[in-house]
């Protein structure tokens, strides 16, 4: 394992940056399509026909034609700007960043943590750095750290709360009880690579809700399970003459508490404000048109079909919310005095997203181009149609897909980088195969987050690191990685079989989000 855990490192160090890696895979796509389009290579396409009836054949195209190089410099704006996961993620954000900078994320976690006893500390910090997730870069420099102190204070060992919060926080990242900003993320590059089978499809923000509910009830019991009775008696006595100094171990104050009740508040008000628009005198929020009251009372169409303007707005739905909920604090806590204050917050959020931006850039390009020359849906019905004669079953070969992700994740850190490589082939793939989109993303997502906390290539690595070097001098790469081996198996475990099995049941991910998928016709 030390061997493995070795080579997982260098590899991944001699990786390029994942800008470069899809400016590189770009070179090769050219090169690929003008092969692939001189040898002919092509395939019928699922839905569309021809003049005579019969299926359209999709021929490989060059990326190195003349129509396709005006495309690139003449359409590079558009490319960019239209690239899907851009937009969700700016709008989020743009709230989030108020609420995180206000202090009200970080208010939040210290309060629900530090209240909770003992015996129970470890699944509160379990659930609380799930559900901090929502509060990205926030959980990681609050809540980590912080979990050391409170279990050092209830004399229990600070790396079992580092490796716990740990475990919560990044090991359960596609876990939570509602859609934030890495559903945003994932379903901008869903709907795009949907587009390219079925022209005009929407991706529903909530398409894994149900799913990632449960999933966060399911990794509370592990995390809690491997912490106390695996991880914390492996530790050992805890050596209390190397105590050091934890971040945030400071009570709350009086304005950071009335902050937090203004919050409350004015979550409730986004929530009644958001219930109004959906149920209230003329339902701004559902589309009354998409089937009549007969069709829906005789189950010829879906109320999820009316609600379709509802789950759109969640991106709006999440900004409002954020926003008024830090704003509130801040007003409350006095970290904000005045309407500038939020439009700097605002600021600074978007300053954070400029990597994002660059390597938005770059995989817009290749999700476009991949599209231009129709190599990706060549390759998803063939992959198809050698799936369909392999036999497998629908469960299995989801169970597989979260395989090929996780492991995919100990080379390959960022969440969107590697969905904008993969879903262009395995979206389109499994809808000729009737699985929906939002199982696809699903899959992946399961996958992604399991392997997160053994691979230094994750960002953060380095960071827990230094909190554990706080408490134990000597505690290098290698400690860490053994300590956090026993929570990726078991959350990879459990995951794999909450997907297979919710596959076999046929369950909705989401409102409005079924496992099985029908091609439009």
């Amino acid at each position: 394992m030390a061997r493995f855990l070795a080579w997982v490192e260098r590899t991944g160090n001699k990786l390029p940056d994942p800008v470069f890696i899809f400016f590189y895979l770009i070179i090769a796509l050219m090169g690929a399509s003008v092969a692939l389009a001189a040898m002919g290579v092509s395939a019928p396409h699922p839905t569309k026909l021809d003049g005579a009836g019969n299926p359209l054949i999709l021929q490989a195209v060059s990326l190195l034609s003349a129509d396709n190089i005006q495309k690139l410099w003449v359409e590079m704006p558009k490319t960019f700007t239209h690239f899907h996961p851009l937009g969700y993620v700016l709008v989020v954000m743009l709230g989030a960043g108020v609420a995180e900078r206000s202090g009200l994320f970080d208010s939040a976690m210290r309060s629900v943590v530090r209240r909770a006893p003992s015996s129970l500390l470890t699944p509160v910090v379990a659930l609380v750095a799930m559900l901090g997730n929502h509060a990205a870069d926030a959980a990681y420099v609050v809540l980590i750290p912080l979990a050391g102190v409170l279990y050092a204070a209830a004399g229990r060992h600070p790396l079992a709360g580092i490796a716990a919060s740990f475990a919560g926080v990044s090991g359960g990242f596609s876990a939570n009880l509602a859609p934030g900003q890495l559903d945003a993320l994932l379903f901008g590059i869903t709907e795009q690579a949907g587009e390219a089978l079925v022209p005009g499809y929407d991706a529903n923000i909530a398409g894994n809700w149900y799913f990632i509910a449960v999933l966060t009830f399911v990794f509370l019991p592990v995390i809690w399970w491997v912490t106390d009775k695996v991880v914390e008696p492996r530790l050992g006595d805890w050596d209390r003459e190397g105590e050091a100094e934890g971040d945030g171990d400071e009570e709350l104050s009086d304005d950071q508490r009335k902050g937090l009740t203004w919050a409350g508040i004015a979550a409730v008000l986004t929530v009644i404000c958001w219930a109004g628009f959906t149920l209230g005198p003329g339902t701004p929020l559902i589309n009354e048109a998409a089937c009549s009251d007969a069709d829906l009372a005789s189950g010829a169409c879906s109320i999820h079909a009316r609600l379709s303007p509802f789950y759109k707005s969640l991106v709006a739905a999440f900004l409002i919310l954020f926003l008024a909920c830090g704003w509130a604090y801040g007003a409350a806590a006095g970290t904000v005095k005045s309407h500038r204050d939020i439009v700097d917050m605002m600021t600074e959020s978007m300053k954070a997203l400029g990597y994002y931006l660059v390597l938005a850039f770059a995989a817009a390009h290749f999700v476009a181009m991949f599209n231009w020359s129709n190599l990706g849906l060549i390759s998803a019905v063939h992959g198809a149609h050698a799936i369909e004669s392999s036999g497998l079953p629908l469960p299995i070969l989801l169970g597989l897909i979260v395989i090929f992700s996780g492991l995919i994740n100990l080379v390959v850190g960022s969440a969107s980088a590697k969905w904008a490589l993969l879903a262009p082939v395995m979206v389109p793939m499994l809808m000729l195969l009737g699985v929906s989109p939002e199982g696809a993303t699903a899959a992946y997502r399961v996958g992604d987050s399991a392997t997160n906390i053994i691979t230094p290539l994750m960002v953060y690595f380095p960071l827990i690191l230094i909190f554990c070097q706080r408490w134990k001098k000597d505690f290098g790469l290698g400690s860490l990685m053994a300590t956090m081996i026993p929570y990726s198996i078991w959350l990879f475990i459990s995951g794999l079989v909450l997907t297979v099995l919710w596959v076999f049941l046929g369950l909705d991910l989401g409102p409005g989000a079924p496992v099985i998928y029908e091609l439009p016709r």
